[in-house]
């Protein structure tokens, strides 16, 4: 039976008020954030430092993709904060994921974990033909997935559709984190490869990334819990061939 994934809260909210609303209205069992561009360019790196003093864990998804020196100072700059998952764009290279991992591993144990964004959810087969990409969605996934785990990084972002060949092709070691959850019956909003808590399971993933079906609804903590449940439930499901 695969083991229970962890849920991850996307906090995609303008301002630090309306996002610690949604923290402190979520089950005691959930203490795992992310914040990305939005709210880490309204708020800064003071309102982390608030998540990670109240007791939790910090998903800082700020896809970095820039020269390997900025990159790693970045990354230098994320430990400090005591985060425990930062990204960076695999797209960025040999070089700069290399100068991310070694950054990363001059924090020790305490550094944060680095998974790297093979293709971007919002994505598909045209949108990777309009920039040039020849290859299909998937071959490209592992493409960039095997170069970003052979340069030191810890695991990837991925959308459920590739997961399982990512588990099949890479094993069990890498953190598999999969974006782009919903559950049963609910709307893809502006992703276009979006899964349900089942399908992740099935696909391997070890942390599910959930925003607004829980941020947005009329009581976050029952969309957090009934999440939980969609879950648990899943877990209990016989194997299904993928």
């Amino acid at each position: 039976m695969p083991r229970m994934p962890e849920l991850i809260v996307a906090l995609d909210f303008p301002t630090a008020a309306e996002a610690l609303r949604c923290v402190q209205a979520m089950p005691e069992n959930l203490s795992f954030y992310k914040v990305g561009l939005e709210l880490f360019t309204a708020e800064g790196p003071s309102f982390c430092r608030v998540l990670v003093d109240k007791g939790h864990r910090l998903f800082l998804d700020l896809k970095l993709h820039d020269i390997p020196n900025t990159v790693a100072r970045a990354v230098r700059s994320a430990a400090r904060l005591g985060v425990s998952f930062l990204t960076v764009h695999a797209s960025g290279g040999r070089e700069m994921l290399r100068a991310a991992a070694e950054a990363a591993a001059e924090a020790g144990g305490q550094g944060p974990k680095l998974l790297a964004v093979t293709v971007l959810t919002s994505l598909d087969a045209e949108a990777l033909e309009t920039i040039g990409i020849a290859r299909s969605l998937s071959e490209q996934v592992v493409r960039l997935a095997e170069l970003a785990l052979e340069s030191g990084v810890h695991g990837l972002v991925a959308s459920v559709a590739e997961a399982a060949a990512l588990r099949a092709e890479f094993g069990p070691d890498p953190i598999l984190v999969t974006p782009g959850i919903r559950p049963a019956g609910s709307e893809a909003g502006d992703q276009k490869r979006t899964a349900t808590p089942v399908d992740a399971i099935r696909a391997g993933a070890d942390y599910l990334v959930v925003g607004r079906p829980i941020t947005a609804a009329p009581d976050p903590g029952l969309a957090a819990t009934s999440l939980y449940t969609e879950i648990r439930r899943a877990l209990a499901l016989p194997a299904q061939p993928l």
